[in-house]
């Protein structure tokens, strides 16, 4: 191994994880008497094809099994919770994850491993990456390894299910809810218990997570996963969430089942009779619309079936379970809604509608079943003038403006309040594809200033969108140096954000004066 010609360089074998555990599991001496190093690479690939893997990973299970005892478990349980979780676990999560005793009311953290006696148990098929201080399998043909033999785990997601609720059933956790801030240090596993607990749930529910679900639903209103959330639906820190409503959090466990979409949950909770199925909790949210904001088809179902549920009810917002089901896409709750007779253009507080929600997201077949709505106005404008066209503009859904613009009552160049058209919009955001068809259309002035005077291509130039730039100054009509209300040009507006490839364009063959000034006496230069 000592001759430069014989010696393997780690830079032809990126897959260094995957060939230290090779190294580590297999017999692999033949492998270095090699007299050549085409041989060695022949040998390795034919090891890392598949097959070869297969039977590795195999082997190396078999021993993690045949160690007995808690190292058996632990082994066999992290490779469950890695391979099964809904997002990658830190270290610390992993380690409390596998220190909880099902159904226990407390919770020891001192029944903790360490990482090293869980890398030491999985004979060498975890790793940690060092930066995110996450685990993970220690290649990907792992994973494909073990989610095609299923028959390693028995049923995991319940499990994982039991496990994450026992830990927010535990004293630990119940007492963290009622603090006005939860002092949330030493539960590192506290997040992921409260954010997927329903997903795993959801999956396959057992007969223990159905009963420990309950449980947690009798003080789910304040519970400290209840608040996990939230925050992370509202997109919010959980400190500054905690710090604005408290204790106080309306947010009741037929809610939560209705939001992560439990279906055998919703039912049963729905026959204690426990809970006010219209009630809108957090912000005003009814179990009805959390599950269309999640399109859980079925759970909608078992509302509208229900006596004192309004589908039209709306949220603090003026947003109903419709207008939130055609936000997310959800093409068959959109359709279960309007068969119950909702309002097809009901307007939220600023006067958005369902239309305009999925022109916004981009949701093409929702945009379809509302324009064949009778009671539906494509050009019904917003509080502050906008329209579904701008909206699916501003945001560059080409198939929906298309659809948009077939329709009679759409008005290509409607401007809002500030004097912003669609076309505008498009060319601010540099949406190429929108822009070429709305300029097809005939009554569309490529030119339009707004309110400010700011034109498509001053906004174009601002922003850097070089191809929209030379679209817009491919049409006769399109000034290129024309001024906003503060005298600024299109030049003067790229050279201030340093768009260089905009300027080179400017000041190509159209005619700009380069020297001209604005109000404060600043030119693009300057």
């Amino acid at each position: 191994m000592s001759g430069s010609d014989d010696a393997v360089n780690p830079a032809d074998y990126p897959l260094i994880d995957i060939l230290r555990f090779l190294l580590a599991s297999l017999n692999i001496e033949a492998i270095l008497q090699e007299s050549t190093i085409h041989r060695r690479r022949e040998r390795l690939n034919s090891m890392t094809d598949g097959s070869g893997l297969g039977d590795a990973y195999c082997a190396t299970i078999e021993r993690i099994k045949a160690q007995g005892g808690d190292k058996s478990r632990l082994g066999m349980e992290a490779l469950m919770w890695i391979s099964h979780a809904e997002r990658p676990l830190k270290a610390d999560e992993l380690c409390h994850a596998l220190a909880i005793e099902l159904g226990s009311k407390d919770f020891n953290t001192a029944n903790a491993p360490s990482m090293s006696t869980l890398v030491s148990c999985c004979q060498g098929l975890i790793v940690v990456e060092k930066e995110a201080s996450t685990v993970r399998l220690i290649h990907f043909t792992l994973e494909e390894y073990l989610s095609t033999h299923s028959d390693l785990f028995n049923r995991p997601h319940p499990e994982m299910a039991e496990i994450c609720l026992t830990y927010l059933n535990s004293a630990l956790v119940r007492t963290i809810s009622a603090d006005p801030f939860p002092g949330i240090r030493g539960t590192p596993f506290l997040e992921y218990c409260s954010l997927h607990w329903g997903a795993h749930a959801k999956i396959d529910l057992s007969g223990r997570a159905r009963s420990l679900a309950m449980q947690l639903f009798r003080e789910y209103d304040g519970h400290i996963s209840a608040k996990y959330l939230l925050a992370e639906y509202f997109l919010q820190d959980l400190e500054d969430f905690d710090a604005n409503y408290g204790p106080s959090l309306s947010f009741s466990g037929l809610h939560c089942a209705s939001f992560f979409g439990i279906v055998d949950l919703v039912a049963a909770l729905i026959e204690t009779k426990c809970f006010d199925i219209g009630e809108g909790g957090f912000w005003g949210y009814t179990p009805l619309a959390w599950a269309a904001c999640k399109g859980h088809e079925e759970v909608v179902k078992i509302m509208l079936e229900c006596e004192n549920v309004n589908p039209d009810w709306p949220n603090n917002f003026g947003e109903t379970p419709l207008l939130h089901a055609a936000w997310g896409g959800y093409e068959e709750v959109v359709k279960i809604l309007l068969k119950k007779g909702v309002n097809p253009d009901g307007q939220d507080d600023v006067g958005e509608t369902p239309l305009m929600h999925a022109a916004a997201a981009g949701n093409e077949e929702v945009v379809k079943i509302l324009l064949m709505e009778a009671g539906v106005n494509p050009g019904r404008s917003c509080d502050y003038g906008q329209t579904p066209l701008a909206c699916a503009a501003e945001f560059g859904r080409d198939g929906v403006v298309r659809m948009l613009l077939a329709r009679e009552e759409v008005n290509p160049g409607q401007p809002d309040e500030w004097g912003r058209t669609p076309l505008l919009m498009a060319a601010m955001s540099g949406h190429e594809g929108v822009v070429k068809i709305l300029l097809e259309c005939e009554e569309i002035d490529p030119d339009k200033p707004d309110n400010y005077g700011r034109t498509p291509l001053s906004c174009a130039a601002e922003n850097g969108h070089e191809a929209v730039v030379n679209i817009l100054l491919g049409r006769q009509e399109v000034i290129s140096d024309k001024s906003s209300i503060d005298s600024k040009t299109p030049l003067s507006y790229a050279a201030e954000g340093g768009r260089e490839g905009v300027v080179k364009i400017l000041l190509g063959p159209k005619e700009v004066n380069p020297d001209k000034p604005d109000n404060s006496s600043r030119t693009p230069l300057s």
